[in-house]
């Protein structure tokens, strides 16, 4: 690896830092980028996270996607953990914590804000995001593309009821144009892209597309970092305000994701999947569609309410979160891949 994917975590901690810094010294350009959205979709994230899926989606191979299916065992994994697990731990612990165990610091009110933050994170497995752990973790670039797209499909019908049910609500409105949008643009419009750029690149040879590869990655790391800046720096204010709320909310959180991924890995052992499909199974779970959970606590909670504040928190933990798991994926890669050997 070279320099910047060696020492990912020191730039992400120097942006987090440098985020929370900006965001209070400068408020009037966070302001500016907050207001560059559509959809509850920010556009100049937007462009960040092109710059880190790029990369990755030129290494997908139509015909690869159909090999893929030929070993279900990953994508069984990633629903299960998805749809049948991870929403029902999420309430789970949400309520443990906020109803239970931090019921002296919280209101009544906010407990049920909190909860409901939390379980929409849960309900909304990662679209985006996704694509830059399985890059980070040498998965399989097809065979991501698969799990995420048959998980946006699940998503359409799922969120809602499941979503609904834990809510205790009976008219949950799904935003469908933050949901469309999303879609498009961090799957569809990239994806296109990326095969005309990986077509036309190939009619010169397997060279010019692995050079061409080789350049993009500083692009795509240093995408993350921006990435995490803006997102401290738009929500500097709130961390300084209220650091122990956001305390609070965040512990549970980060508990679900470690023990999300370490069902999830459970299983990959178990099925005896090798790293390149059970790296990105075990993160897609771990990860969440943060635009579609903070713009529906938005839509039907209000923009100042707990649950637009728990979607937040949601944000500013995954990246830290999940660059640790990202480690720890990479670590555990030999032995799952040799235990995928055995017969």
């Amino acid at each position: 690896m070279g320099i910047f994917e060696r020492y990912l975590s020191v730039w992400v901690g120097f942006c987090i830092v440098g985020g929370i810094a900006l965001g209070i010294l400068a408020p009037a350009m966070f302001d500016w980028i907050a207001e560059a959205e559509f959809a509850q979709v920010n556009l100049v994230v937007a462009v960040l996270i092109w710059a880190m899926i790029f990369p990755m989606m030129t290494q997908v191979n139509l015909t690869s996607i159909k090999m893929a299916t030929r070993e279900p065992k990953g994508l069984i994994l990633t629903l299960v953990v998805n749809w049948l697990i991870k929403p029902f731990t999420m309430f789970a612990l949400g309520y443990f914590f906020f109803y239970m165990v931090f019921a002296d610091f919280i209101s009544p009110e906010d407990q049920a804000q909190y909860l409901a933050g939390l379980i929409l994170l849960g309900v909304a497995p990662c679209t985006a995001m996704v694509f830059v752990w399985s890059q980070l973790t040498r998965g399989d670039a097809s065979y991501t593309l698969l799990q995420v797209s048959v998980n946006d499909v699940i998503l359409i019908f799922a969120f809602a009821p499941i979503a609904g049910l834990l809510l205790g609500l009976t008219d949950l409105t799904v935003p469908w144009a933050t949901l469309t949008l999303s879609v498009l643009l961090y799957v569809v419009i990239p994806l296109i892209a990326a095969l005309v750029a990986r077509a036309w690149l190939l009619r010169k040879g397997p060279e010019a597309l692995a050079q061409f590869q080789q350049r993009l990655k500083p692009a795509a790391v240093i995408g993350l970092c921006l990435t995490v800046l803006i997102l401290f720096g738009l929500q500097a204010q709130s961390i300084i305000k209220s650091p122990f709320v956001m305390l609070l909310i965040a512990i549970p959180l980060i508990l679900q994701t470690y023990m999300i991924y370490g069902i999830a890995l459970s299983g990959a052992w178990f099925l005896r999947l090798p790293s390149r499909i059970a790296a990105p199974a075990c993160l897609i779970g771990t990860s969440n569609f943060f635009e579609l959970a903070v713009a529906v606590a938005i839509g039907v909670f209000g923009v100042t309410s707990g649950a637009a504040l728990a979607t937040v928190v949601g944000v500013l933990v995954e990246v830290p979160v999940m660059l640790t798991l990202v480690a720890l994926s990479n670590r555990i890669a030999p032995y799952l891949n040799a235990r995928s050997k055995k017969t």
